[in-house]
């Protein structure tokens, strides 16, 4: 017989419950230990960490994106999901190429509200940004509660080179509580965890880093006689705010993405994108500035009168 996910997660909890009564180590309780000590200064190990290849954001990010953890990718409108979507799947791709098995697969929990909105990730799109559609596999629960599950299933068997969990908003059932659950199995487990939450404001959770994504023009293409190649589109382009950090500021900057090398790049928003000098509509004639009295006035030339019909 099949159970629930909510009743294999009431059964996990009271056997967590029935060991921490027993004085038997529990896989949360062992994070949290290490957690604690962390804090304190006692780390016995450095951290694994997947730097990015941008100076001043593996700075931000002492060393990288956590391997063992859980960081958090953040959407403030739901059109701007599939930017934070092609970004988390660049660093997944990153996961998957540092990654003792390069063939370890990667698993999107998707949210069913935004597939409706956004769609689901397509085979030939992957394969575009730099992912192999035969080691991406794709869920999608009917329920929050099945997510969390599912989530807390994958990272703890340890089969995924990295699990997103995607999440429309702030839904009143996914808190600090569950992220700090998230964040314990996932270092327990020594597997990375990416939480999108997409449309959703900030919030107070236990994820290490926090990415605000928006999305960027792309820079132009070039033919190797440095001339435009019409009608082509270049590499995915990101704006990149991170949020949450131990750095003072946000740091904000823009990355380019280069699915066949699988690689990050710092890049500068093209000419052609930015705005133009706000002007009127109909400026009329300029006119020149007056001294100490006022300037006169234009000429109005012919007036015609017409008769009001009766």
């Amino acid at each position: 017989m099949v159970q629930a996910p909510m009743a294999r997660e009431q059964l996990f909890a009271l056997r967590e419950e029935i060991a921490r009564l027993e004085g038997k180590p529990v896989p949360a309780m062992a994070a949290a230990r290490q957690e604690a000590l962390a804090e304190r200064g006692g780390r016995d190990r450095e951290k694994p960490r997947l730097p990015l290849g941008v100076t001043m954001l593996d700075e931000a990010l002492e060393g990288g994106v956590p391997l063992d953890g859980l960081s958090e990718i953040r959407s403030s409108c739901l059109r701007d999901a599939t930017a934070s979507a092609g970004f988390a799947l660049a660093l997944s791709a990153l996961m998957q190429k540092q990654a003792t098995a390069d063939a370890t697969p990667i698993l999107w929990i998707a949210d069913r509200v935004t597939s409706m909105e956004t769609g689901v990730p397509y085979a030939l799109g992957l394969k575009d940004f730099g992912l192999d559609p035969q080691r991406f596999l794709h869920a999608a629960p009917r329920k929050l509660d099945e997510a969390l599950w599912l989530a807390e299933t994958a990272v703890e068997s340890g089969a995924f080179a990295v699990t997103l969990l995607e999440v429309k908003g702030n839904p009143a059932h996914f808190g600090l509580t569950e992220s700090r659950r998230l964040s314990l199995r996932a270092r327990a487990a020594g597997r990375p965890l990416l939480l999108l939450r997409q449309s959703g404001e900030e919030e107070a959770s236990s994820t290490a880093f926090r990415f605000l994504v928006e999305p960027a023009p792309a820079a132009i293409r070039l033919l190797p006689d440095r001339s435009m190649l019409d009608g082509s589109i270049g590499h995915p382009v990101f704006r990149l705010t991170l949020e949450k950090s131990r750095n003072p500021a946000p740091l904000s900057l823009i990355l380019e993405w280069n699915p066949h090398d699988r690689q990050f790049f710092p890049a500068r928003e093209p000419e052609y994108a930015r705005p133009p000098l706000k002007r009127t509509a109909h400026p009329g004639s300029r006119l020149s500035a007056s001294l100490n009295r006022p300037d006169r006035p234009q000429e109005m030339g012919s007036v015609m009168a017409f008769d009001q019909a009766s």
